[in-house]
């Protein structure tokens, strides 16, 4: 009884030997742990053996007991698929990975059914088979095929147990991820050896004892070897002279290799040591200028070569001058720039390659630098070239040797810049800065002037109540509101040069515009100028204010006329344009996009080149010596509707030969050609109607408005600023027979309407201390949906900034106005 207990303990205490061996493995998280797992179970089984010999010869006792349920645990606790298989290759253990790897199938099933046979191309499969049945240990990695079709991979391995007749451990790991890195990985190195495989520059690696290990394509070739011939070669069997890299560290010089047969190769060596797998190496590249020298080559002859590919290459046009200015040398840049070869420029005066009106200025300043009387300088010269003049910024210095004294120099250096664009750009930079600045002025100016006009014509109104025609004063009052009017005209070509003009745009066929424009163009220029009108095709259709687009038109005509006294051709002619970038017009940039394009050109005198720059100006005119030419304003007037809608203006003039207008206006889509052609000219006439009114076209205008019952009821409430105005405005209108209520600011207006319940009109000026009129709209409307509302504004602007248009909401009527067209606009809103 006592034998059996200590054969059972010795057993027992083997076995709890092994799983601790086994379980301090398990535990341990070394990088490999399906192999130790698997010596550790060995180990473990190999004791659990040598037990149970002892156990079953005394109790008889399978391995289906205990001991087996201690291993199953031990297997349950290991990272990764494990499972146990007996002679017959059934599985009599899994643990849960286990079963998630083989499901209801043995390693060898899963082998046959699961493994890619075609990416199996180590044949890990047949080498498991064979270990399996061989009783050997191998780990191979093997390809699981998947629904996608891309294999995953896993690292099975399989060896015996020794605690049973067959008994084979096996494991599994995916090591997909990792295979799917080392793949990225090697192709990485794959394409970065390529890379300096066929790299443009020389490059080598040599090991401590100097032997080569690595060469590039481009260092073989230069020497005259293939690549792998230079296997077994040292550095110091391609290298001549005493100057050499050092055996180790970083290192950088010049350096003479000898080729295959015999030639010297000068080079630049820039070397650095690395550490490859416990064994230095040291890796070079090398750069060479390409050309073939003698050994004999010095120093001093790549110093220069390589100062001739700097000097070459500089993207600044370079010329070199001996001590009487004559051009000794240049670069690429300075050819280009000049238009002549290098050959030709030597030996010739480089003041000669400037324009004459430079040659005095350049001249002396490169005499005092040749002097030594000046130590350098900087001008803005003109340089002459094949492709014309170029604007260039030249900077001029003395050039001596090292060593000499200063008064001891050998010549001079320019550098010249190319400025052409850049001053091309500021010269459209400043004049579209003054444009600006001048319609912003005008626009101003033509604001206050419009406040100042309503009253005048308004009191004149009103004085004409009182002094009918027969009256001694009639005639006095009449001619204050005629030269009002005709002080307003002037205010609206003000307005439309700064872009300010209330415009009406419609969509517009040009070519039926011009057509009808034509009889009025024949008789306004005269029996002494020929005219003639050209279409083009496809012009489709834009959109303008039909009037200002008559007005344009005209102006452009009257303007060519005046510029022919003694008779000449006007010719009009309209195409297509389209630009496919960024396009410089004048002073503007014309964005991207399709123009109609209108030309206007003339046979007369020209424009003189320093006027060009000012034609669009207001008030500026070169017209003195024509009587009753005008005021300055046409072609400022045509600048303003063209940009205002969006368009360009360019001109191009000749002394003596003419000038000619190009007009490019944008283009809208093909689908509205036929709506501006059925319209026909009707938006045209009236646009007319709102073209500025002649003296005559006032007075008819006034006579129906007096004619007319202009009376009213209700209660308006005017808000004004400008006394004169609001005073006017609110006698208008009681005249009329209204109740009117008067307002200087919006707030005062707010105050009003909430102590009157029953207001039926609005009158309200944009531009107003405090809240502004577009605000004061915005308010009233949500406040008070009942009430009419009419703005009134010296300029569009003010309209378009408080987002109020002429619709059923808001109506709008431009200043200056008269007592008629004001009581008329009141009546109208009021009667709708």
């Amino acid at each position: 009884m006592q034998a059996r207990t200590a054969l059972t303990a010795a057993a027992w205490l083997s076995t709890l030997s092994a799983a601790l061996f086994l379980f301090s493995i398990l535990t341990a998280g070394s990088p490999d742990g399906s192999l130790q797992v698997g010596l550790a179970v060995a180990g473990m089984l190999a004791a659990v053996g040598a037990a149970g010999c002892a156990w079953r010869a005394h109790r008889g006792v399978s391995w289906s007991g205990e001991p087996l349920a201690v291993l199953g645990r031990l297997l349950d606790s290991a990272e990764g698929a494990q499972a146990v298989t007996n002679s017959d290759g059934k599985v009599i253990y899994v643990n849960s990975s286990g079963k998630d790897w083989l499901g209801a199938s043995s390693p060898l099933e899963f082998l046959t059914d699961r493994v890619d046979a075609d990416m199996d191309d180590d044949e890990a499969v047949v080498r498991l088979r064979q270990a399996a049945a061989t009783g050997l240990a191998v780990r191979v990695e093997v390809p699981v095929t998947t629904p996608t079709g891309e294999p995953d991979w896993s690292l099975i391995s399989v060896r015996p147990i020794d605690i049973g007749e067959g008994l084979l451990l096996w494991t599994s790991e995916d090591v997909s991820a990792r295979r799917t890195i080392n793949d990225i990985l090697g192709q990485e190195r794959q394409d970065l050896a390529d890379f300096l495989y066929f790299l443009p520059t020389g490059l080598y690696s040599v090991d401590v004892d100097g032997l080569f290990r690595f060469a590039n394509q481009r260092f073989a070739a230069w020497l005259g070897y293939e690549t792998d011939e230079l296997n077994g070669l040292t550095l110091d069997d391609v290298l001549v002279g005493a100057n050499r890299p050092q055996p180790d560290g970083e290192w950088q010089g010049e350096v003479q290799f000898k080729t295959r047969s015999g030639e010297v190769i000068p080079a630049l060596v820039l070397q650095s040591t690395f550490d490859d797998a416990g064994s230095t190496r040291t890796r070079t590249l090398v750069v060479r200028d390409g050309m073939r020298r003698e050994s004999s080559v010095v120093p001093g002859r790549i110093a220069y070569e390589r100062f001739r590919a700097l000097f070459d290459a500089a993207p600044m046009a370079i010329a070199i001058t001996d001590p009487e200015g004559v051009v000794a040398d240049c670069n690429n840049a300075f050819e280009r720039l000049s238009g002549q070869t290098r050959a030709a420029l030597i030996g010739s005066g480089l003041t000669e390659r400037l324009v004459s009106d430079d040659h005095r200025m350049f001249g002396t300043e490169l005499d005092r630098v040749l002097s030594g009387d000046s130590d350098g300088s900087h001008l803005d010269v003109r340089v002459e070239g094949n492709g014309g003049v170029a604007q260039t910024s030249v900077f001029i210095g003395p050039l001596s040797a090292p060593g000499l004294d200063a008064e001891d120099i050998e010549g001079a250096v320019a550098h010249f810049i190319d400025v052409t664009e850049q001053k091309s750009l500021e010269a459209q930079f400043a004049q579209a800065q003054k444009m600006q600045a001048m319609g912003q002025l005008a626009g101003g100016v033509a604001h206050d002037f419009n406040n100042l006009l309503t009253a005048m014509i308004g009191f004149c109104d009103l004085l004409l109540q009182r002094h009918a025609a027969g009256d001694p004063s009639f005639a006095d009052i009449m001619q204050i509101k005629q030269n009002s009017n005709r002080a307003a005209n002037l205010v609206r070509q003000l307005l439309a040069f700064s872009r300010k003009q209330p415009l009406q745009p419609k969509e517009l066929n040009a070519t039926d515009a011009l057509m009808e424009l034509s009889h009025l163009l024949t008789r306004l220029i005269g029996e002494s100028i020929e005219f003639k009108l050209i279409h083009g095709r496809e012009l489709g259709v834009v959109r303008v204010d039909p009037g200002q687009f008559d007005q344009m038109i005209i102006n452009l005509a009257v303007n060519a006329r005046d510029a022919m006294q003694g008779g000449g051709t006007l010719t009009i002619s309209t195409g297509p344009e389209v630009f496919e970038a960024p396009t410089q017009v004048g002073a503007e940039q014309a964005p991207p996009g399709r123009y109609l394009r209108i030309s206007v050109s003339d046979t007369g005198k020209g424009i003189a080149p320093e006027n060009l720059g000012r034609i669009f100006e207001p008030f500026f005119s070169t017209k003195q010596e024509i009587p009753g030419a005008g005021t300055g304003l046409g072609l400022a007037t045509v600048y303003g509707i063209v940009r205002q809608t969006g368009g360009f203006i360019l001109v191009d003039s000749s002394l003596g030969k003419g000038s000619t207008f190009n007009v490019y206006l944008p283009r809208i889509s093909a689908e509205a050609e036929d709506t501006a052609a059925a319209a026909g000219r009707t938006s045209t006439a009236l646009g007319q109607a709102r073209s500025p009114r002649s003296e005559e076209g006032g007075d008819d205008e006034e006579a129906a408005l007096a004619a007319a019952d202009l009376g009213g009821t209700g209660t308006i409430l005017l808000v004004e600023d400008e006394d004169a105005v609001r005073v006017f405005a609110a006698r208008a209108l009681k005249n009329k027979g209204y109740k009117v209520l008067q307002a200087r600011t919006g707030e005062q207006a707010l105050d009003i309407l909430r102590d009157t319940p029953s207001v039926d009109l609005m009158i309200t000026d944009m531009m107003m201390p405090g809240m502004d009129g577009g605000t004061l709209a915005r308010l009233i409307r949500v406040e008070r949906s009942e009430i009419r509302i009419i703005v009134i504004s010296g300029y569009s602007e003010e309209v378009a900034r408080g987002d109020i248009v002429d619709t059923a909401d808001f109506h709008f009527l431009p200043k200056p106005f008269s007592l008629g067209q004001l009581a008329s606009k009141v009546k109208d809103v009021l009667a709708n």
